[in-house]
């Protein structure tokens, strides 16, 4: 028993120090669009049922590093001022599926070619889904006040939308103070990154790290070949594995590194990727009473579609290419020093532990 734990440690371990780095630095960059982007930028250029606010609203959620209970105030903040329906949509999708944290994990992890495929397949997602809301409207009717979508929210995230500091939260959302100075900006975005970022999403990240961790050291060699297969059925195992899982983006990378060591081929883990983390029970419940059940239901299946879809398009790209996904993701930790990993790693702890007591405190 203490062998299987030491090895389950030691491959978590190994997992934190080849993501530790650029964990770090998508953090970091987090941090610079939090402090210089304004969330008032992002609302009013979501109005309308036209199709160019659905893709504006995708492509602003892509790089935005929020899991997918962290993204409803702003969201639904955004729905509140005006935003359309399928504008909503789309944000509400390919902010969690990806973004600046979790691209830059996805190459520290993975390979370049997912890297990009990555927030390509989360935009084309966004905007398939927020088309298709707003092609089937529901009976309009007024957005719901902001309390009321809050408390269907877990308490983190309902905690999150109130504490950030520097800014001022109200029914239409959160803006940094204009008042401060460019220095004071990107102090108030450091800490936001490196304190309610890391509080929001660190936690979910060590837990993905050890579930790589638990992968790798519980799984043979070709195992999930074995048991799973390849092609078409992979891609449902990986859909039904991932639609009622609560994983951010950031978390769920290691875990589909770990699988691709294992066998998985690059479109099952892209289904992983995509599904994973913008699906679960507080996103739906909280569609349901503020968008409607038809657009909660266009929401699943726009995911469920484009993720199968796209699976077997990536899978083509890499035949075609001639790449082994298996053979890159290998050798990823060659890329950096140790003692950088390790000492990425060991920060990436102690801002998670501080996090903790931060919330310890506050309680």
């Amino acid at each position: 028993m203490i062998d299987i734990l030491t090895n389950v440690l030691f491959e978590s371990w190994h997992v934190l120090v080849e993501a530790g780095p650029y964990v770090l630095f998508g953090f970091f960059v987090a941090g610079l669009l939090k402090a210089f982007v304004p969330d008032s930028f992002m609302a009013n250029h979501l109005g309308g049922d036209s199709v160019g606010s659905v893709v504006k609203a995708a492509v602003i959620g892509v790089p935005l590093p929020l899991c997918s209970c962290g993204v409803l105030p702003a969201a639904l903040g955004m729905r509140k001022q005006g935003a359309s329906k399928g504008a909503t949509t789309a944000f509400m999708i390919s902010t969690p599926e990806t973004g600046v944290d979790s691209m830059a994990v996805t190459y520290a992890l993975i390979d370049p070619i997912m890297t990009i495929i990555r927030p390509i397949a989360a935009s084309i997602t966004a905007i398939f889904a927020g088309v298709l809301v707003n092609a089937f409207p529901e009976k309009e009717t007024a957005p719901p006040p902001m309390s009321g979508i809050l408390k269907q929210m877990p308490k983190d995230a309902h905690d999150h939308s109130h504490e950030q500091s520097g800014c001022g939260c109200g029914d239409g959302g959160c803006e940094v103070n204009t008042n401060q100075t460019i220095y004071g900006k990107f102090m108030f975005g450091m800490d936001y990154a490196f304190g309610e970022m890391i509080a929001d999403i660190g936690r979910w990240l060590l837990v993905g790290v050890v579930i790589a961790g638990i992968i790798s050291a519980a799984m043979p060699a070709d195992a999930l070949n074995d048991f799973v297969g390849t092609g078409f059925l992979s891609y449902i195992v990986m859909l039904v594995v991932a639609l009622p899982l609560y994983v951010c983006a950031t978390a769920s990378t290691p875990i589909a590194a770990s699988l691709l060591l294992k066998g998985l081929s690059p479109g099952a883990a892209l289904v992983f990727l995509l599904a994973g983390p913008a699906t679960n029970g507080a996103t739906i419940t909280v569609m349901l009473k503020t968008l409607g059940k038809r657009a909660a239901g266009l929401y699943v299946l726009s995911i469920v579609i484009c993720s199968l879809a796209l699976a077997w398009i990536v899978d083509q790209l890499y035949i075609a290419l001639g790449l082994d996904i298996q053979a890159v993701v290998s050798e990823v930790t060659e890329t950096l020093p140790y003692w950088v990993g390790a000492g990425s790693g060991v920060i990436i702890l102690l801002l998670v532990g501080r996090s903790f007591l931060g919330k310890h405190d506050h309680s």
